[in-house]
């Protein structure tokens, strides 16, 4: 079966419609699908569920599902770097299903493995447990949480072969290994697409088998949230010296 496609837009084509649930990988912008991100914008469906760890910022990767008002629900685990989720969210025009970040990365692995539900102490006592069962283990309350499971799962890989089997770097492996599973339809952007061999099999971290679909985006630009930095011990010293001479 082909898997290739020409584009994002072709990747999807066929995909989406409105209020489908779409996994998205990434991590803050790490890792993310953008060139995935902006056919769905384009394609205008609506009414969609997203999970995903955040939404990006303002106007950049989810962030530019939000602004087009495509997101009805986020099932997401931190959403402090985009102020228009915040405004959404706080006039009621988005709904959010918070989850400790760790329980989220559980909830998608275990829709991947078809663990329907499992139990976990992150959460008892707290808002979190509220409207969940609690049952007690060995003389411990534990919270139930439902697995994961969409309809359609976009992630990013570093390299992928055209047989879908991908290899993700670094950091950018985050979500994105996990969410691959955990889908109907996986559809992969990758920045090296290669041919079948060329990946070192102990090396692939998701195999073809969970993707149907891929698409070669070349090397992204790699974005950072927020820019934290200090002066070169040489420059800080000289500062304190009031200068060189």
């Amino acid at each position: 079966m082909k898997k290739v496609y020409s584009d994002a837009t072709a990747a999807l084509a066929g995909l989406l419609r409105d209020d489908i649930t779409v996994m998205a990988g990434g991590f803050g912008l790490c890792g993310i699908p953008d060139e995935l991100i902006e056919a769905i914008r384009e394609s205008g469906v609506k009414g969609l569920t997203v999970i995903s760890n955040n939404a990006g910022i303002d106007g950049v990767g989810l962030g530019k599902l939000l602004d087009t008002r495509q997101v009805r629900k986020m099932i997401s685990s931190y959403v402090g770097e985009n102020k228009e989720f915040a405004r959404q969210y706080l006039g009621g025009e988005l709904e959010i299903e918070f989850n400790p970040q760790g329980t989220l990365a559980e909830r998608i692995r275990a829709g991947g493995a078809g663990i329907p539900a499992f139990f976990t102490k992150t959460g008892v006592g707290t808002k979190v447990a509220e409207g969940k069962e609690v049952r007690a283990f060995d003389g411990e309350d534990y919270v139930m949480e439902r697995g994961l499971f969409a309809d359609l799962a976009i992630v990013h890989a570093h390299t992928g072969d055209t047989e879908g089997n991908l290899r993700y770097r670094m950091t950018a492996r985050n979500f994105n290994p996990m969410m691959a599973t955990a889908a109907a339809v996986t559809v992969a952007q990758v920045e090296h697409l290669v041919r079948p061999g060329e990946i070192d099999p102990d090396t692939i971290h998701t195999p073809g088998i969970f993707v149907k679909r891929i698409v070669d985006v070349g090397v992204r630009e790699k974005r950072i949230e927020q820019r934290t930095t200090r002066p070169r011990a040489g420059t800080a010293q000289a500062a304190a010296g009031g200068g060189t001479h």
